[in-house]
């Protein structure tokens, strides 16, 4: 006769061995640097889950995105790992199979991930099988050694089974921490990298002068600080990258591929810009925008030495970790300032914007055009889709005239002179006219700072003297080419969401 595990126990035996395998395989990914599974698995339910899914996590997340979904997925492990253990109590066998295919679906996930090999699925692999060898131990009934010898040959020594699963659980902590601290000194690493000194010099076509003139009010900076320039893409860990190994190939329809060094783009003419970029998950009046001066080589430059085919429709371009996007040729050379950057705000490259080399095109949504992590260009026609574009985006990407209501801050301020005050942006046509309307008033126009170029936000100003009470205020652009923005609510899906910013304001 035999004493099962009772149920509160094979919980936790679930859990800890469970926990155990994920450190174990985190551990084990991080010292061989391939990917992590629980990083891995979250970048196949990025792209896998629905649009409706994605739109939902930026809202309610905003850019803590990525680690809501770490949180989410261990969650779900965690619950998985309790039944696991209870499984086990009553058939052992079904707890181990049970952590095997998790196990199993880490290391799948992790060998298909852009620029991973077959050895990726190792950690998960091992991970599950140290898992399931310590959920055997704490589950299966053995003979009882305290507070003596018993009578009956099998049973559940509670004593044992709390010291070996605080070990197991210690081991899973200890693990779990090395891991986090090898990654993080992998990112610190490449993060010391990025200090490669830029050119000292720009070519002639000099960067247009911000200052005096482009600031208008503080509330918004003109330029906006590399540290809180919004960051929206699918990576859940930055890609590996050696320097020295780094490059880029642009193949495809053209007559000479070639590839270019991080060498190369050094010792070519750089130009400085100041652009405006826009993520295609802003909602009206958001602030996943920003604006920054981008050093780098243009696009056009490179792509005349590889000669384009007169049939290529499309420039479509490959990060490090394998997303994808595509947008016209036509937009490389019609005058726009599309490049390849290295450098933001006078410094190189922030690893978190794609360093060591990303494409920053104006007028163009980052969906279709803001490549990270640059890994290939290639000439195509429209038969090849971008990551977004199949799970219901548009192929087109322009980016709509829009304003934003940045001052008044708060919901209520007190009487007497008062700034409404803001920003607005139509990159690759620029910004002619901002307007405010007041409740169902008049709209007035408002002060313009400084126009630095048609590739960047334009920041403006109303000054008004309101009395106590509720007032409802809204605001709209013109660009260059004589469109203001519409009136017509749309959300962010397909292509961009439309509409005026508007904002309630009590005055005591």
């Amino acid at each position: 006769m035999t004493t099962p595990v009772p149920r509160r126990f094979a919980a936790i035996a679930g859990l800890v061995s469970g926990a155990l395998a994920v450190a174990i395989g985190m551990l084990l990914a991080a010292i061989t640097e391939v990917v992590s599974p629980i990083d891995a698995v979250g970048s196949e339910v990025v792209d896998r889950a629905p649009r409706r899914v994605k739109e939902l996590a930026i809202r309610w997340f905003e850019t803590d995105d990525k680690l809501a979904l770490r949180i989410g997925i261990i969650s779900i492990l965690a619950v998985a790992a309790v039944g696991v253990g209870v499984l086990a109590a009553r058939r052992v066998w079904l707890g181990m199979a049970g952590i095997g295919l998790f196990g199993l679906v880490g290391a799948l996930s992790a060998a298909h991930r852009p620029g991973e090999s077959a050895g990726a699925a190792l950690p998960s692999i091992l991970g599950a099988v140290v898992g399931a060898i310590v959920l055997s131990r704490l589950v299966q009934p053995r003979p009882i050694e305290v507070p003596g010898p018993s009578k009956a040959p099998l049973g559940w020594d509670r004593r044992r089974f709390l010291v070996a699963s605080g070990v197991a659980a210690a081991g899973a902590a200890a693990a779990g921490g090395v891991a986090r601290a090898l990654e993080g000194q992998r990112v610190s690493e490449i993060r010391q990298a990025t200090r490669v000194p830029l050119p000292d010099t720009v070519i002639a076509e000099e960067m247009p002068d911000i200052s005096p003139g482009a600031e208008l009010f503080d509330e918004t900076p003109f330029l906006t600080p590399n540290d809180q320039f919004y960051r929206i893409d699918t990576a859940l860990s930055f890609p590996g990258i050696d320097l020295d190994l780094w490059s880029f190939e642009i193949a495809g329809m053209v007559d000479t591929p070639m590839r270019f060094t991080y060498a190369d783009l050094l010792a070519m003419p750089q130009v400085e810009r100041v652009v405006t970029l826009c993520c295609v998950s802003n909602e009206v009046g958001g602030k996943y925008i920003g604006n920054a001066v981008w050093r780098g080589v243009m696009l056009r430059d490179l792509l005349e030495r590889t000669g384009v085919n007169p049939a290529a429709e499309q420039v479509y371009s490959t990060s490090l970790d394998g997303w994808t996007c595509g947008f016209p040729v036509a937009a490389a050379f019609d005058g726009r300032d599309a490049m390849i950057a290295i450098g933001m705000n006078g410094e190189t490259l922030p690893l978190e914007h794609g360093y060591p080399a990303r494409l920053v095109v104006p007028g163009l949504y980052g969906y279709v055009s803001a490549t990270k992590w640059l890994s290939k260009i290639e000439l195509t026609g429209w038969d090849r889709e971008g990551y977004w574009v199949p799970r219901g985006w548009s192929a087109d990407g322009p980016i709509k005239t829009q304003s934003r209501i940045d001052v008044p801050r708060t919901a209520t301020v007190t009487t007497g002179k008062q700034a409404i005050a803001g920003v607005a942006w139509a990159q690759f046509r620029g910004i002619e006219r901002v307007e405010v309307q007041i409740d169902e008033g008049p709209w007035q126009q408002a002060t313009l700072a400084a126009d630095v170029s048609d590739d960047t936000w334009r920041q403006w100003l109303l000054e008004w003297d309101p009395s106590p009470g509720l007032y409802l205020l809204k605001v709209r652009a013109t660009d260059k080419s004589g469109e203001t923005q519409t009136a017509d609510q749309t959300p962010v899906a397909p292509d961009g969401a439309t509409g005026y910013h508007m904002i309630r304001v009590k005055v005591v």
